[in-house]
């Protein structure tokens, strides 16, 4: 079965999506991850999606969702590299990301996760 990697950076960990996203893959993650921030005890979660060039309403649910049970486990969310063709999709979709911060890359995104444990 195919996953996405979750590495562990400190107290924070880092889910690069390097794939295609369909929504059994999606399912996945969100299942590994919220299990791997109550093992490793995180604070924070940094999703990078600069090499996704689409996100369908599924795909964006799921980000705002997982985002949600890393609130509700005590973590804080950040998503990084949105392209612009994947905001502007999301905004014509009506989709908001509850509780979902966003930066433009990994560097911003650790800076803002740093401050919100700060």
């Amino acid at each position: 079965m195919e996953r996405i990697p979750i590495l562990r950076m400190g107290d924070l960990l880092l889910v690069t999506i390097q794939v295609d996203m369909h929504d059994r893959l999606a399912m996945t993650l969100q299942d590994d991850l919220t299990e791997r921030i109550v093992r490793d005890n995180a604070k924070g979660v940094l999703i990078d999606i600069s090499a996704l060039d689409l996100v369908d309403s599924f795909i964006g649910r799921m980000i705002s969702n997982t985002a949600a049970m890393a609130r509700v486990l005590d973590a804080r969310t950040v998503v990084v590299g949105m392209q612009p063709a994947v905001a502007i999709t999301l905004v014509e979709l009506g989709l908001t990301l509850h509780g979902v911060k966003t930066a433009l890359n990994v560097e911003k995104g650790m800076a803002l996760l740093g401050k919100s444990f700060g």
